[in-house]
C-alpha cells in the first residue's frame, strides 16, 4: 500500500531553520505532484507548498514565499521542505501529500497523505 512518511519535525526558536522529509513508498514517485500542507491547533488545514514530478515547477504560498524551498529527490522517493526564517505562525502539524493535480493548492487533488510532523516555533 501506499505510504508517506514525513520527519524532521521538532521545536526551534524564531528564526531558525528545520528541513523536512517526506519519504514515498507503494507508489511511482516519480509520476505524482506532491505537495505540503499545514494545520494549525482550531485551523484548516493550508497550502504551503508543492512540486511537479519533474520538479521542475514549484508553487508557494504566499506566506512561506522567499522562506521555505521544496525540493524533490526521485531517485530516494523523497520530498523535502526547507525552512528558514521560521516565525511563531509557522506552528502546525505539517503534511506531506502525493497527487495528479491541477489546482496544487487545494487538498482534495490529493490522493495519499502522511500522518504528519510537528513543527513548533518558539517567540
Amino acid at each position: 500500500q501506499v505510504q508517506l512518511v514525513e520527519s524532521g519535525g521538532g521545536t526551534v526558536q524564531a528564526g531558525g531553520s528545520l528541513r523536512l522529509s517526506c519519504v514515498a513508498s507503494g507508489l511511482t514517485f516519480s509520476t505524482y505532484g506532491m505537495g505540503w500542507f499545514r494545520q494549525a491547533p482550531g485551523k484548516e488545514r493550508e497550502f504551503v507548498a508543492a512540486i511537479s514530478w519533474s520538479g521542475s515547477n514549484t508553487y508557494y504560498a504566499d506566506s512561506v514565499k522567499g522562506r521555505f524551498t521544496i525540493s524533490r529527490d526521485n531517485r530516494k522517493n523523497t520530498v523535502y521542505l526547507q525552512m528558514n526564517s521560521l516565525k511563531p505562525e509557522d506552528t502546525a502539524v505539517y503534511y506531506c501529500a502525493a497527487g495528479d493535480y491541477n489546482n496544487y493548492w487545494s487538498p482534495h487533488e490529493y490522493d495519499y497523505w502522511g500522518q504528519g510532523t510537528q513543527v513548533t516555533v518558539s517567540s
